[in-house]
């Protein structure tokens, strides 16, 4: 579920800052990006959010900030690269000719002679605000994903309504379909063959073949125990965005044969209009963790 969130904690001089992004994706995948010096806590920090998400591309940013700035820093000389310089000098001297004097400043604006290296840190005394900050990303991510799942939860209840009105609607329709069909047949066979009697007894055979090839019920019937399965997962609070998606594709299924069997142009539009709803809630339930 896409969702930000942001976490900013002090410990001592040292300020943390964690941002959290999530995008919709089938699967769980963490990508962590932190000070070079403190990824051995990677795996912790994964262990966290992945204890809070269980779906999803979640993008971490980690900083740290040093308000103590004096002594975040210490310098020292490069002393073999100044001998080697010194050496280069001499060398240029003699060979050359020349009596020039090295000058100081110049010295000190080549590169690395002058080497600055961070203070060593404690990493175990880092680990507590890495972690705390983390949790409280988190939690503001929540709050997002939360106020975004009531509006999604909303909507795919809409859709579960409107299917449910469309199964509706099929199964009145289907329960006239028998005796339109022997309507339609014995008006049919007079059209054709005038005032012949018509054998009542082929008649009801055709009909009940009829009958049993474009039977649906079955159908209805499972569609009816998955919408209702449908509406009971979304009460339940825990990751289920796996199986919606299951139910999505097992509702399809009996909307396709819905499909093939329907001899009715009522029916077979409504299928149509089902299947684009199905489509529409499968694409939202990508949504759902």
């Amino acid at each position: 579920m896409t969702a930000y969130g942001r976490g900013e904690v002090q410990q001592g001089d040292v300020v943390f800052i964690a941002e959290i992004r999530s995008v919709n994706n089938r699967f769980r995948d963490i990508i962590l990006r932190m000070p070079k010096i403190c990824q051995i806590l990677e795996t912790d920090l994964k262990a966290i959010i992945a204890s809070r998400i269980r779906r999803g591309r979640i993008e971490v940013s980690l900083q740290m900030e040093n308000n103590n700035a004096e002594d975040s820093y210490d310098l020292e000389l490069n002393v073999p690269l100044v001998n080697a310089y010194f050496k280069i000098f001499e060398q240029i001297r003699e060979q050359f000719g020349l009596d020039g004097k090295i000058n100081l400043e110049s010295l000190c604006q080549m590169r690395d002679v002058i080497l600055y290296k961070p203070q060593p840190m404690d990493i175990d005394k880092m680990r507590p605000g890495f972690q705390k900050v983390v949790s409280q990303a988190l939690d503001s991510l929540d709050l997002m994903r939360t106020r975004e799942g009531e509006a999604i939860g909303a909507d795919l209840l809409k859709r579960i309504e409107m299917l449910e009105g469309y199964v509706d609607g099929v199964e009145e329709q289907a329960s006239h379909l028998v005796e339109e069909y022997r309507n339609r047949l014995r008006g049919n066979i007079v059209h054709l063959l005038g005032d012949v009697t018509v054998d009542e007894n082929r008649l009801e055979q055709e009909v009940a073949f009829l009958a049993e090839r474009s039977d649906i019920t079955e159908e209805l019937v499972r569609l009816r125990s998955h919408l209702k399965q449908f509406r009971e997962y979304l009460l339940i609070d825990e990751a289920l965005g796996r199986r919606l998606d299951f139910l999505i594709q097992e509702m399809n299924r009996e909307v396709n044969t819905l499909g093939s069997k329907a001899s009715e142009s009522f029916i077979s539009r409504v299928v149509v209009e089902m299947k684009a709803e199905l489509e529409k809630l499968r694409e939202q339930v990508q949504n759902v963790e």
